[in-house]
């Protein structure tokens, strides 16, 4: 069924992105790549999910922070591809800081990637969805698009617009083949968080493994990070026939976080 669709993943160069994009590839979906990367580094990035998994591929780094570039890139990939079966909002960035000092222009970024450019990109694509009477559209909210965390105000307020807009798109096409979902992810094991234990270890003067399950046990019950592919797994299951059923719906994948 999935065979030959065509899959557009924002923020796919790494973390969630990147491990999504792989599980959809072994599927034999052909994908339009984007990151931040040179076109020489995006390029061979394609080409390697090209040749491993015999599919086609485009990569482009456009900012998504200004709605004109956005349109510009969707413009190349429907020209590339011909067509955007399955939409992955998944770029992200984060800054943390209190509300009263919270800078301006972060602000502005944050809102722009993790909220309006998954607006843009949904408007661009819905007519030909709709066109087919077919089509997944997946935005990778957060547990804070669900809950609020100290210091969070633009990302907590990104991620709340992102499972709003979900549920808004999936009423507008409930009856067009179209499924809209969002995914809510708590604490995801990437080369980032690494970091942010690394450090949180050294000033405790504790092990990686504890300052982790530290980090970890603070707010959500279960002691473990998701691995980014099981993130791709949920995305590979909501583009599936089976889950058709599912749409308007934000998923938690937080370790029991919102149960408290």
């Amino acid at each position: 069924m999935l065979s030959g669709k065509v899959a557009l993943i924002t923020g796919s160069t790494s973390g969630i992105g990147l491990a999504t994009a792989h599980v959809l590839a072994e599927k034999g979906i052909d994908l339009v790549l984007h990151g931040l990367m040179t076109d020489i580094e995006g390029q061979a990035l394609a080409a390697e999910f090209s040749e491993r998994y015999q599919i086609q591929t485009l990569f482009d780094n456009a900012d998504l922070r200004d709605g004109d570039t956005i349109d510009e890139f969707m413009s190349r990939a429907l020209n590339k591809m011909g067509s955007i079966d399955i939409l992955i909002n998944n770029a992200g960035i984060q800054h943390t800081e209190g509300v009263a000092s919270f800078p301006v222009a972060k602000w502005n970024d944050i809102i722009a990637i993790n909220l309006s450019s998954a607006f843009h990109t949904i408007k661009k694509f819905l007519p030909g969805m709709r066109e087919k009477r077919w089509g997944r559209i997946i935005n990778i909210a957060s547990v804070h698009g669900l809950v609020a965390s100290l210091n969070k105000s633009a990302y907590c307020a990104a991620k709340h617009g992102i499972v709003g807009l979900t549920k808004v798109v999936a009423l507008e096409c409930a009856e067009q083949g179209i499924t809209a979902n969002a995914i809510c992810p708590g604490w995801v094991d990437t080369p980032l968080i690494n970091n942010q234990i690394s450090d949180i270890a050294t000033q405790n003067q504790t092990s990686f493994d504890e300052a982790k399950y530290q980090l970890v046990k603070a707010k959500q019950p279960l002691p473990e990070m998701l691995d980014p592919r099981q993130i791709g797994e949920l995305v590979l299951f909501l583009c599936s026939d089976a889950a058709r059923g599912i749409t308007g719906s934000s998923i938690p994948m937080d370790g029991a976080w919102t149960a408290q």
